[in-house]
């Protein structure tokens, strides 16, 4: 594609890691497959396994698309940010390396963000293995619940995700395109002139509630959150999903040092706590609920898997479950300090990244 194409772009897909590496080329592969609208690719990839790194450079001199690396893990928005900074098209799609996109997805999220003039637009999001078929989130609710008594007012955090665990064949011929208050990061359009207003994605929000965020943020600017149910793709997720019998493929060795460090307690107690300050909410039952959760994501994706293998019995299986998560507690925190102590030498050690003078600052003016 020459320069002139490239610049005529409308829309810029920006690829980023999750909570691990090991699916990138299954999620890529479907993106190029079934991508008919014209797009430019940027995909940031932050500290992946060497197999992985190798992939991802072959495939950007083979498709041509733009790869940003790093040596050093980064998280979401981190990543997010670093790919933003470098977009020159209309709209950008955030989308996460275990997402597997149906045909046809792309189109009818460009034409529902011209035909209703929609600041960010999400397809339906499915869950889990087999593809397409389980609904995550189609749309919902979010924003600040304030409620006063006498003298006390309490600031509560809303979200509600619609039509999760229902069956897409259930769910999609009822749907039509609808404003809705959410929109997940698993994949979501947004029009990239929003950002003069909002600034950059919070970086303070290292692994939750960032989709929240961005949506609040955007309805206090005066933008809309449209839900096109004509486009599908689903997050083929690490764990096991309780809801319903559809699952994902277990982490590989290589994701599990990222994935502990991306579900981490110190990486959510500070963006819980970042979340709370920046919208001034009140410390309720939500967020005691979350503190005494910490950690749930580590023992489904990674003990529970490991231990169920053991030949051990129902007493064993409580028993090891009980030394592992022991284990986990002591050494979780050791990975994200770590991690806090050797990003700083690797950012000094590594050549900058893309420079923060970037065509989105410039692209409206």
């Amino acid at each position: 594609m020459n320069s002139l194409a490239i610049a005529a772009l409308e829309v810029t897909i920006i690829v980023v890691a999750r909570e691990r590496f090991s699916y990138t080329r299954q999620s890529l592969e479907s993106i190029y497959e079934h991508t008919d609208y014209p797009f430019k690719l940027i995909y940031v990839d932050g500290g992946s396994p060497r197999h992985i790194r190798d992939y991802l450079a072959e495939q950007a001199q083979q498709k041509q698309f733009q790869l940003i690396r790093t040596n050093y893990y980064l998280s979401p928005n981190r990543a997010r940010n670093i790919g933003l900074q470098q977009v020159t098209s209309k709209y950008v799609v955030f989308i996460d390396n275990d997402v597997i996109v149906a045909p046809n997805w792309l189109q009818p999220l460009v034409e529902c963000a011209k035909e209703t003039g929609a600041t960010i637009v999400t397809p339906i999001i499915c869950q889990g293995i087999p593809l397409h078929q389980e609904v995550h989130c189609a749309g919902g609710e979010s924003g600040i619940l304030v409620e006063t008594q006498g003298e006390t007012t309490r600031r509560r955090i809303i979200e509600k995700i619609d039509k999760q665990g229902l069956r897409v064949a259930d769910v999609q011929p009822r749907l039509q395109r609808q404003k809705t208050g959410l929109a997940e990061f698993h994949c979501m359009m947004v029009r990239t002139e929003i950002f003069q207003q909002i600034g950059l994605l919070d970086e303070g929000l290292l692994n939750t509630k960032e989709y929240v965020d961005l949506g609040m943020l955007v309805a206090e600017a005066g933008g809309t959150i449209y839900l096109e149910p004509k486009s599908l793709m689903t997050f083929v997720t690490g764990q096991l999903l309780q809801m319903n019998s559809v699952t994902g493929p277990l982490l590989e060795l290589t994701d599990i040092h990222y994935y502990m460090l991306r579900w981490s307690d110190a990486w959510e107690l500070a963006s819980l706590h970042h979340l709370r300050d920046k919208w001034n909410l009140t410390e309720d039952e939500y967020f005691k609920n979350r503190y005494r959760r910490l950690g749930w994501r580590r023992n489904m994706t990674i003990i529970n898997p490991f231990v169920q293998k053991l030949p051990i019995g129902k007493f064993g299986v409580r028993l090891v479950k009980k030394i592992l998560r022991f284990i986990d507690k002591a050494l979780n925190p050791y990975i994200s300090s770590h991690y806090a102590r050797t990003q700083m030498q690797s950012v000094q050690n590594q050549a900058p990244i893309p420079s923060i003078e970037s065509p989105i600052t410039t692209l409206f003016q």
